[in-house]
């Protein structure tokens, strides 16, 4: 008699067209565990153009509030009916938390109803996002106790890396902590050396210039600033270098005033959005250095896309997603110094024997796929439900 398959929630509070790296994770997961469970996403309707008729799993969306000075729409899931219906008829197994606002309180709620057992992963570090929102430790301290009451409802936290575990212990999580990794979808091309020609001819790189590349939301919070800065004490210093700037968001325009006012308009190259998986690809292939110092991402699967290719990640010594890599062995750690900075990548080419092994390394240690994963997860979902079972006995 073949076994009843599970019905899978999965639960975020931001949706495509957005892109960052909590859509990544939880489009990837549905992906692939709708091919064996039944899964629904249940997310917000987002601003721009989206389509979702060819998504293989279940979507729910309710409506959500634009706000002028975010990136993000505000879900709102207590005044939409429809989602509120669909919600109730889900037949749920067990409950994937991946943000722990409005639609995640809304999973916890109707899990702690039917006694469905809920998984919390947490992803980002709210605290700084309170305190740039509210300007107030005190006001922080409150966002912080809220949000950690959908983790301490929950019968398992899970997040990326140790320093990611550290960091929810912090925020004053009391309920049990395992690591699951991020990973990726990009797999290594076949005819490596002529992607890379093709695609720095595209973009007109010289063959003898060192290309890198940043990829991400273009928000002040990733520490894009540091970078152009870090560009421009290359220029000046002789150093022959593009670097390609690979995302949107709503810093662009100031980015690229930036730009212009370093003298930079032919160093630095703005690429746009760019969601084909495949173009994207070829840029991390031709490139020799992923630029990644933002102090706000927790884990990046940017760094795991980029290892695809042996392309080593270069993090800014003290951030939580330097903690992913060892320096000099499968990836580079920087100062939080410009100058400090971009001597490191100076010294990273002088010894190309070294920085050779090092994209070996960084390939080797961090390259993981979601395919791969997918029985981890499942071990995951399964012990949790086990445990449910039991606790009902």
């Amino acid at each position: 008699m073949e076994s009843k398959k599970l019905n899978i929630g999965l639960f975020v509070d931001s949706w495509f067209p957005m892109v960052d790296g909590v859509i990544n994770v939880v489009d990837n997961y549905a992906k692939r565990l709708c091919k064996i469970a039944n899964v629904t996403v249940f997310a917000p309707k987002a601003r721009g153009e989206y389509d979702a008729s060819g998504v293989p799993y279940n979507l729910v969306q309710c409506k959500s509030a634009k706000v002028w000075f975010l990136d993000y729409d505000l879900p709102m899931p207590r005044w939409d009916s429809n989602f509120k219906k669909a919600l109730k008829h889900a037949n749920l197994d067990i409950i994937h938390v991946h943000s722990p606002f409005s639609i995640g309180k809304s999973a916890v709620k109707y899990g702690k109803k039917h006694n469905i057992p809920i998984i919390s992963t947490m992803h980002s570090q709210f605290e700084q996002d309170f305190l740039r929102a509210t300007k107030s430790k005190l006001l922080t301290k409150i966002c912080l106790k809220a949000i950690m009451s959908v983790f301490n409802k929950s019968d398992l936290c899970l997040t990326m890396n140790s320093a990611c575990v550290k960091l929810l212990m912090r925020y004053g999580c009391k309920t049990k902590i395992e690591i699951l990794p991020n990973a990726t979808d990009l797999v290594p091309f076949d005819n490596p050396t002529e992607i890379r020609v093709q695609t720095r001819q595209k973009y007109s790189v010289p063959a003898h210039y060192r290309m890198f590349v940043n990829v991400g939301r273009l928000d002040t919070i990733k520490n894009i600033d540091f970078v152009l800065d870090v560009c421009k004490i290359l220029k000046d210093e002789g150093f022959l270098f593009k670097q390609l700037i690979v995302g949107g968001g709503k810093d662009e325009q100031k980015f690229k005033d930036k730009v212009h006012r370093l003298g930079l308009d032919d160093d630095v190259i703005f690429t746009g959005k760019i969601m084909d998986k495949a173009e994207l690809s070829k840029i991390y292939q031709a490139s020799d250095l992923h630029v990644f110092p933002s102090f706000y991402d927790t884990d990046g699967i940017v760094r795991i896309e980029a290892s695809t290719f042996g392309v080593p990640t270069i993090f800014v010594e003290g951030s939580i997603a330097s903690s992913t890599v060892t320096d000099n062995v499968n990836g580079f750690v920087g100062k939080n110094d410009t100058q400090a900075f971009a001597n490191k990548i100076i010294d990273i080419f002088k010894d190309n024997e070294h920085y050779q092994q090092v994209r070996l390394n960084c390939h080797r240690d961090l390259y993981i796929t979601w395919d791969s994963l997918m029985d981890r997860l499942l071990g995951v979902y399964t012990s949790v439900l086990q445990e449910n079972i039991c606790k009902k006995i």
